[in-house]
């Protein structure tokens, strides 16, 4: 009887590993897909730009009515998990950061054979990004001066709980008559955070010498920075008069963001002069490729693999190809049909624009146009 006893206990001993297995197996595999898209970049929080938060302030998403569950949020390291359950009041300017770097970047880049676009996964620009090539680069970077853009605003508008208005100094070169203290946009403060948040998710596993992923988190946080410069080293100063009949008694100035457009503009100058790199002897740091151009600075964009030539639909490199792009047949430039078709020709047809036309300004105070029809030329890549 105390045989049979030890048997079956050695039986169960036996058999309880290999019942387990077979029941768990599924969910370890979702939990190790998982950690492998998050190690490599392919799940990121720029989901944050693309869904949104319009239900944050649902009480669904507080636990006990004190922290958000941030660990549902997809596409945060956990590093960023941590940053979003103590400053949950952040994440909605996270995500309108994160948006308005994903709508620069497709504007920067319409007239290319890379668009930006978008696709419905967790990497939100698709395989692409997973390439260490300037498209890479210039999404790390926008995106990245969104943050620093969205948080800086949010201080100033007093939607945060840690921060308020602009504690910059005054400039040197002001009036001296002009009084130095208005409500201005806290780039500092959305500098530091933003530095923080980004760069944690890449500083949170170790990588050997020489290795890709190593490469692959000096890349990334070096563009972060560029993104951030961005913003930061090109803060603008603003004024406003005060005084009785429109009279200009009083000025007040402050610090201004630039606006996005001219961010991105200058982002894409940087993509255009990207530098390509390599690792230095011992296999710590990234170096340019070629000594005959200037060492990259702190603003500009590096990479480390070439581009494909999006010329052709690619799953495997994230291009769309640019079949059925429309271009421009008279431009020799990126968006010309020569360029934009990669020498295979272009589709012309007729197409009826509608639009307003012979507009007239009326006394007080409305403007009242006429619909006018024209017939114009439209070419699409073969």
């Amino acid at each position: 009887m105390d045989g049979s006893r030890r048997w079956r206990r050695k039986a169960r001993r036996t058999v309880a590993p290999s019942w387990w297995w077979w029941c768990c197996w599924p969910l370890l595999l979702v939990l190790l897909a998982s950690e492998i898209s998050t190690a490599f970049g392919l799940d990121t929080w720029w989901q944050l730009g693309v869904h949104g938060f319009e239900s944050w302030n649902n009480p669904q998403l507080y636990i006990l009515g004190t922290q958000p569950i941030c660990t549902q949020l997809k596409g945060l390291s956990a590093g960023q998990k941590r940053f979003c359950q103590r400053y949950h009041d952040h994440m909605p300017s996270i995500g309108r950061g994160a948006k308005f770097g994903i709508r620069e970047c497709q504007w920067q880049f319409r007239m290319r054979r890379w668009n930006c676009s978008t696709v419905r996964d967790s990497s939100v620009f698709g395989p692409v990004i997973s390439i260490a090539s300037r498209e890479a680069a210039f999404t790390h970077a926008i995106s990245s001066a969104g943050v620093v853009y969205a948080i800086s605003r949010s201080c100033r508008e007093g939607d945060l709980a840690s921060c308020g208005c602009s504690r910059a100094r005054r400039p040197k070169n002001l009036h001296r008559d002009y009084i130095w203290g208005g409500c201005g946009d806290n780039i500092e403060y959305g500098y530091r955070f933003a530095k923080v948040f980004i760069d944690v998710r890449e500083k949170e596993m170790n990588h050997p010498r020489k290795s890709d992923n190593l490469a692959r988190m000096l890349m990334n946080l070096h563009n972060n920075e560029a993104g951030r410069k961005a913003v930061y080293n090109y803060a603008q100063v603003d004024c406003k008069c005060h005084g009785v009949s429109g009279s200009c008694a009083v000025t007040t100035c402050w610090q201004q963001l630039p606006t996005f457009r001219a961010i991105g503009d200058r982002l894409r100058d940087r993509y255009d002069g990207a530098t390509q790199t390599k690792f230095n002897n011992r296999g710590t740091k990234l170096i340019r490729s070629n000594k005959r151009y200037n060492k990259p600075s702190k603003e500009d964009l590096i990479y480390f693999h070439d581009s494909p030539d999006y010329c052709h639909r690619n799953t495997k490199t994230g291009s769309f190809g640019t079949e059925g792009r429309v271009c421009n047949r008279n431009s020799r430039g990126t968006d010309g049909c020569n360029l934009m078709c990669c020498g295979r020709g272009y589709n012309t047809f007729k197409k009826k624009l509608v639009e307003r036309c012979h507009c007239k300004f009326y006394w007080c105070c409305f403007v009242k146009c006429k619909t006018c029809e024209r017939i114009i030329d439209v070419h699409t890549c073969k």
